[in-house]
Parts: C-alpha cells; sequence; structure tokens
C-alpha cells in the first residue's frame, strides 16, 4: 500500500520540506508516503467558485491510480491519533493506495468532497497549509508506530 498528499499550493518553506522529508523518510518500507504539490489556479478575475474549479480538475488528474480519497477539511471529523492509527490498519487490510488532499487557499471543491472516501481534520486551529502539510505527515508516522506497537506514542 502507499500513502500519498496531494496539496494544492506553492512549494512550501524549507523548514516544512525539511520536516515532511523526516517524517517520510522514517515511514517502513511497506508503506512509503509522497507528497504531490498540486499547482494553485491563479486568480485573475476568476471567482471562487472557478478556482476551486481549476484546482478540482488537477487534484482529480493527480489522484488517478489511488484507491482511496481522503480530505481534510475543517468539518471533517476530528480524530484522535489512535483512531486514525485504527483507520490506517483497515486500509492496509482492505490494499489499496489512499490519497490524502489539502486544498489550497480557497479549500476544495465540495464535489470534490462529495465524492471523497472520508473527511478528517487536524485540529479546530485554522493551520496555514504548509503546516497542516507537516502535521499529517507527522500523524501518518505515528499513526503507523501505533499500528505496528513501536513505542514512539505514548499514552498517559
Amino acid at each position: 500500500m502507499k500513502l500519498a498528499i496531494l496539496a494544492v499550493g506553492h512549494k512550501p518553506p524549507a523548514w516544512v520540506m525539511q520536516g515532511c522529508a523526516e517524517y517520510v523518510k522514517r515511514m517502513p518500507r511497506e508503506l512509503p508516503v509522497s507528497i504531490v504539490e498540486v499547482k494553485p489556479e491563479s486568480r485573475g478575475a476568476k471567482n471562487r467558485e472557478q478556482l476551486l474549479a481549476a484546482e478540482k480538475t488537477r487534484l482529480l488528474a493527480a489522484l488517478q491510480g489511488y484507491d482511496r480519497m481522503i480530505v481534510l477539511d475543517e468539518r471533517g471529523a476530528d480524530l484522535p491519533t489512535r483512531e486514525l492509527a485504527e483507520r490506517l490498519a483497515g486500509w492496509m487490510r482492505a490494499g489499496g493506495d489512499t490519497a490524502f488532499v489539502i486544498g489550497g487557499a480557497d479549500g476544495l471543491d465540495q464535489s470534490l468532497i462529495a465524492q471523497a472516501d472520508g473527511a478528517i481534520r487536524l485540529s479546530s486551529l485554522t493551520l496555514p497549509h504548509a503546516l497542516a502539510r507537516l502535521l499529517l505527515c507527522e500523524q501518518l508516522y505515528r499513526a503507523i508506530s501505533i499500528v505496528r506497537g513501536h513505542p514512539y506514542h505514548r499514552e498517559g
């Protein structure tokens, strides 16, 4: 099984790229993670719906070959890390590759969210998109650590 993070946006700051690279490197060989940057639509005179529709087209093209799409959305499920680990274990048992989608500055097209196999949120706080990418990388690493029984995740 492969995991991918599809993120609409421009190249993030170096510290985000370094942090993501560290967690990607730590992932087990049987569960590699890739990060795919999807070009945001240039604003120009376009309205929000036009921007989101253009980004949706790019995301759908990037999603080819993935069996499961999980979107990050502020209205998504608020999962404790252990529950994310349980879902990850279930996806691993079911097989197929999973893509996590992070929208751009205007979010994600509602019809794309409706097509998703799930929606999660990382926090009730508003997070910069680059930081959301880094947090997702860390949480995926933490989730697989729980699945494998490693001591990275310590509960009180």
